[in-house]
């Protein structure tokens, strides 16, 4: 389940749908000046395979953080309901070790379409978008009934923080950052090492891309 919802009011296939979308459409909005990054996990696997400064990563971490924040904020003023019920919680009959290796195992997939679209002939905008969009819904549409789907840190931070309900948040956080992990490791086995002007470019932005040139002997 994606944390709680009002009954009849909207399908499990247009909740998962949703995100995916608005995903595809901040690619395409914001993808050249910043990379479009919405997820800390994300953010820390680009800077693991080089293609992303590490002394960036704190800024984008605290305005995802306070991006997800002021979203829930907006939307409990705008509904009059609980931030909680858009958090992620693990579903009834399953333990929060099992909605982490859900949280892992779906952001692992998430990491790697990313960093996949994001490297040589495929670092096409609309490609990686359009991959990257689809793959959370397809995921929504798999894991949500376990573990709410959330593979991304701030995602579940925003609502957590303004309903003043941060249990099993910790699944939140640990899931998706060992996800993204595992895809930075699968990356390097695939595709090797990374710090390329294409990648840089897609995690960066191709206003702000800093590609680190070898000297030449």
């Amino acid at each position: 389940m994606m944390g709680q919802a009002f009954p009849d009011t909207i399908s499990r296939t247009a909740a998962v749908v949703a995100p995916g979308l608005m995903v595809m459409a901040i690619i395409l909005f914001m993808g050249k000046v910043s990379g479009a990054h919405l997820n800390p996990a994300v953010s820390l696997a680009f800077a693991l395979r080089r293609d992303f400064p590490w002394r960036r990563v704190p800024g984008y971490i605290v305005v995802q953080l306070a991006g997800a924040a002021l979203a829930a904020w907006f939307l409990q003023s705008v509904i009059h309901v609980s931030a909680t019920f858009g958090s992620n919680y693990p579903a009834a009959g399953y333990s929060s070790f099992d909605a982490f290796l859900m949280e892992s195992v779906l952001t692992l997939g998430l990491v790697s379409v990313i960093l996949g679209t994001a490297s040589g002939a495929q670092n096409v905008g609309v490609f990686g978008a359009i991959g990257v969009g689809a793959y959370i819904a397809l995921a929504g549409l798999w894991g949500s009934p376990i573990s709410g789907t959330s593979m991304n840190p701030a995602r579940t931070f925003g609502p957590d923080l303004v309903g003043a309900n941060f249990t099993d948040y910790w699944v939140y956080v640990a899931g998706p950052l060992f996800g993204a992990l595992l895809a930075v490791g699968a990356a390097f086995v695939l595709r090797g090492p990374g710090g390329g002007r294409a990648g840089s470019g897609a995690a960066q932005g191709d206003l702000q891309t800093e590609v680190k040139i070898p000297d030449k002997q």
